[in-house]
């Protein structure tokens, strides 16, 4: 039995897919045509903390690269780019993001991805019965929509995950202030360019001020 294949007998509590699948069109697509391989050299200096998540927005090394350069001139049409890391050992849901504009992933290490589409956002409501999970494996990078639920990958191994994550310059930073709001989705707002719904069980993001918008079970990935 090969790796996807066993991941997915073992989490039948949720639709599981391979990033392969048709399934995936709905939220996202895989990228082949940039040389990514180029920030290898500094994601192996990175760590993997033994417990939670480790996120950085913005690189310097990462983004003084040939890929970069090409992907913010051709991939975001020369709007300007930042690239990052998420390294962890996170195996649960615990909250979903999105941004206006797609995000890009680069694993590092095989991962899975929950998923969820923000049309399904109702009143600033989401139920994580609608997530689904996919199998991205090592080596490849996917575009996730604008329109694309996602938050922190999970692990498939003990020795968790890192993920390279490309996004518009300034995403995931701090607000300026806070902002008035004058419409229900300004309630999501967490940081700058990254609306946020957290599930009830993740204190740490509600005590943060992350709103408390996913009902259902907190998803956790086997492996």
């Amino acid at each position: 039995m090969n790796k996807f294949e066993n991941l997915k007998k073992r989490n039948q509590h949720i639709p599981f897919y391979h990033v392969n699948d048709p399934a995936f069109t709905s939220y996202g697509k895989i990228i082949d045509n940039y040389k990514f391989e180029e920030l290898n050299p500094y994601m192996e200096m990175t760590g993997i903390p033994k417990e939670g998540n480790v996120y950085v927005p913005s690189v310097a090394e990462m983004e003084e690269t040939a890929v970069k350069e090409q992907i913010q001139s051709q991939f975001y049409g020369q709007l300007p780019i930042q690239i990052g890391y998420c390294n962890g050992v996170n195996s649960t849901l615990n909250g979903l993001e999105y941004h206006k504009g797609s995000e890009i992933n680069y694993a590092l290490t095989d991962i899975v991805l929950l998923l969820g589409q923000l049309q399904s956002v109702k009143n600033n409501q989401y139920d994580s019965s609608e997530i689904e999970a996919f199998f991205i494996p090592k080596g490849t990078a996917v575009e996730l929509y604008g329109t694309t639920l996602h938050f922190a990958p999970c692990k498939i191994s003990d020795k968790g995950f890192k993920v390279v994550v490309i996004l518009p310059d300034g995403t995931n930073q701090p607000l300026n202030k806070e902002t008035h709001k004058r419409t229900e989705e300004d309630s999501l707002l967490f940081m700058k360019n990254k609306w946020l719904l957290a599930h009830p069980d993740r204190e740490v993001l509600i005590n943060r001020g992350a709103y408390p918008g996913i009902k259902g079970e907190n998803i956790q990935i086997y492996y």
